[in-house]
């Protein structure tokens, strides 16, 4: 199965409180990259922690309107995302499904019975690689910070992943 998980922040929309959908705005290229691994015959695959819903200032209706405004972004390019996972969880609560745990990652390989370690999961920080390497998963950065590991791909862009993945750079999946 070919399969991409993309972090939402910082890889499809940028970094900060995303509290309505007045607030949701895709990275520049982000949502026609997710078309061309598609259209490319990839499912892909959506994580986002939101500590704000634990902390009781996100509704989890008010976060679906938000998914449902990017979502639509996505359709409108032709693409379609599998799966939304998301961990509700404030960092204080010491969940297996928060920033760099592996319990967002195991729960879809459970529920598609397969192993990640030919799966890309896109990310833009060290917590997201470790997210990535404890699942046992292919971490990849896009974005303006510099690369955690010399041994992670870093790209300055989700499109710029995707060009890689697409023309064979980091090898078929």
């Amino acid at each position: 199965m070919k399969l991409v998980i993309l972090e939402r922040d910082g890889v499809i929309n940028p970094v900060g409180p995303v509290l309505t959908p007045d607030d949701w705005a895709p990275l520049p290229g982000s949502v026609e990259a997710i078309a061309r691994l598609h259209r490319a015959g990839y499912r892909i695959v959506v994580t986002t922690r939101q500590p704000e819903v634990g902390r009781r200032r996100l509704s989890i209706e008010m976060l679906s309107r938000i998914h449902a405004r990017m979502l639509e972004a996505i359709h409108h390019k032709g693409a379609e995302i599998d799966a939304i996972l998301v961990c509700p969880h404030a960092p204080e609560e010491g969940c297996r499904c928060g920033k760099g745990s592996p319990g967002l990652l195991e729960e879809l390989a459970e529920r598609l019975k397969i192993n990640l370690s030919g799966v890309y999961v896109v990310g833009h920080d060290a917590d997201d690689v470790a997210t990535a390497c404890a699942a046992g998963a292919l971490p990849a950065l896009v974005g303006a910070r510099p690369a955690v590991d010399d041994a992670v791909p870093a790209f300055a862009s989700l499109a710029a992943f995707s060009a890689a993945l697409l023309d064979g750079a980091l090898g078929k999946r």
